[in-house]
């Protein structure tokens, strides 16, 4: 194996797990904090849509070309979720207790986004160096989708794993939230 091959499969079978474990603890400990009495279904909301965010990212390096374009959006959707996460924390603070340890499982969900991308735009160096180098290749600016870059059964169990341990449980926790102000076990604040 060869240093890219090496960087690609420790993105996809140590830093994603990862991340996907940190995201799961991140729910747990929201329901642990009683998340649906406090900041309610807006903070949910805002988890969903930084999942949304990253998904999107997700997305785009798994079924499509990575070149300039795709990296580019993968940038913007990075840069969105840091918004959307500042967003959050300035939502929770003071509405509800945040534990040590669900800040250090948020020490994590900061990391890895900018971590999984850094990966991206070492392995396809040359299509970042020349948005920037005009000595390097041209950038590549198509959407091309090319079914998948990963092997299939890696696919199916990543998209499986996000909706069972992500996308569900903060769906649930959405739901959980709009019951509880639906009884007025919380004000909206």
């Amino acid at each position: 194996m060869d240093v890219a091959e090496v960087t690609a499969a420790y993105l996809l079978y140590v830093v994603v797990p990862v991340w996907l474990v940190a995201g799961f603890a991140d729910w747990l400990c929201h329901r642990a904090s009683s998340i649906e009495t406090t900041t309610g279904p807006k903070e949910s909301v805002i988890h969903l849509l930084m999942l949304a965010e990253m998904g999107a990212a997700i997305l785009l390096a798994l079924f499509f070309r990575i070149n300039a374009l795709v990296v580019l959006l993968m940038l913007a959707l990075l840069v969105a979720h840091e918004i959307t996460s500042y967003w959050d924390v300035r939502y929770a603070t003071g509405r509800r207790r945040v534990t040590a340890f669900e800040q250090k499982v948020h020490d994590y969900l900061a990391v890895i986004p900018f971590m999984a991308f850094s990966f991206v735009v070492v392995l396809h160096w040359p299509q970042v160096a020349g948005l920037f180098d005009s000595a390097a290749p041209p950038p590549d600016f198509t959407l091309t989708f090319v079914g998948t870059n990963v092997p299939v059964p890696y696919v199916a169990s990543l998209l499986g794993a996000v909706v069972l341990f992500e996308l569900l449980p903060f769906a649930e926790e959405l739901l959980r939230g709009l019951r509880a102000k639906a009884r007025g076990e919380r004000d909206d604040k």
